[in-house]
């Protein structure tokens, strides 16, 4: 497929770090707002601070409706933390590629905490400082195979995530 070298390219080199454009997860999304009112989505291969699937159900919870969004990080993913940072520093995760930790992000509410007229990243940044939901670490190292992620499968409803490559039969 032409339109898809760089995937391609990934699969092939065992680059497990493809992220998905925030248009393409809304344009797909689009035609299943309905199905997500009232469910548990669980992003269990999606670092907060990179990626985008995660942002598109922050800052779309209440107009989906959603009842709780759960995201985890793989520790040793090889550029977690290298992009601009969504919520601080406030929790030591590491920043080095051996003393990086694995956290979960969840969410239960969104609102306008800045009172700038919008629901937006900002909010869910300042919720994630203040109350309601939370960023704690992990016991183990976020792999989506580890007993603590696999007792977060089965709370969710859904699952929507961007898998590693070369792990996607496995998945």
């Amino acid at each position: 497929m032409a339109g898809n070298s760089n995937l391609h390219d990934s699969a092939k080199n065992k680059q497990d770090e493809f992220y998905t454009q925030l248009s393409l997860i809304e344009n797909e999304l689009k035609h299943y707002k309905s199905f997500f009112a009232g469910k548990i989505v669980l992003c269990n291969c999606d670092d907060p601070y990179e990626s985008n699937f995660f942002k598109y159900f922050a800052m779309n919870f209440n107009s989906l409706g959603l009842k709780k969004l759960i995201s985890t990080c793989y520790a040793t993913s090889p550029i977690v933390y290298t992009q601009l940072t969504l919520f601080g520093e406030e929790i030591d995760v590491g920043n080095e590629p051996g003393q990086r930790k694995a956290y979960k992000v969840e969410i239960t509410e969104v609102t306008d905490e800045n009172a700038d007229g919008r629901v937006d990243l900002a909010d869910v940044e300042h919720l994630l400082r203040n109350r309601k939901n939370a960023l704690t670490l992990l016991q183990g190292d976020g792999d989506f195979r580890s007993d603590e992620c696999a007792e977060l499968l089965r709370e969710a409803d859904v699952v929507v995530t961007n898998p590693p490559f070369s792990l996607f039969r496995e998945y």
